[in-house]
């Protein structure tokens, strides 16, 4: 029994480790911000810093879905590229069967891009 509990020691001093480290990573910084008066909000702080007017309205303003549309279509393609590399490699090892799963791979996502398209997620005004 003593020695089970013994294989665990170095996972637990691991643990240890990474909570003090972590434990100073995030809270150093706060202790310093109190020291040097960071914390002290005043006007300047406060403004805008990103475009350098304030903004025309609430930030929480609802966006148009084809935002979502257009980021989920990169998303799509940018998986496709990155899995394409790899099977391209690898496709003298992977034989007739990766070929085909990957024939099928793409038909899914030509399907998804012309629906898409038809349904006008692309167009913009």
């Amino acid at each position: 029994m003593a020695s089970v509990a013994a294989g665990y020691l170095p996972i637990l001093l691991f643990l240890g480790v990474a909570l003090v480290l972590s434990s100073v990573f995030v809270f150093s910084p706060m202790v310093a911000a109190r020291f040097t008066g960071a914390h002290k909000p005043y006007a300047d702080k406060l403004s805008e810093y990103e475009c350098g007017f304030p903004a025309f309205e609430d930030s929480r303003a609802q966006f148009d879905v084809r935002f979502y549309l257009v980021a989920i279509l990169f998303i799509i393609f940018d998986l496709e590229a990155a899995f394409l590399f790899p099977w391209a490699v690898s496709l003298g090892t992977i034989g007739i069967a990766g070929w085909a799963a990957m024939m099928i791979f793409l038909a899914e996502l030509t399907l998804g891009f012309v629906y898409a398209w038809k349904k006008g997620a692309l167009e913009w005004e």
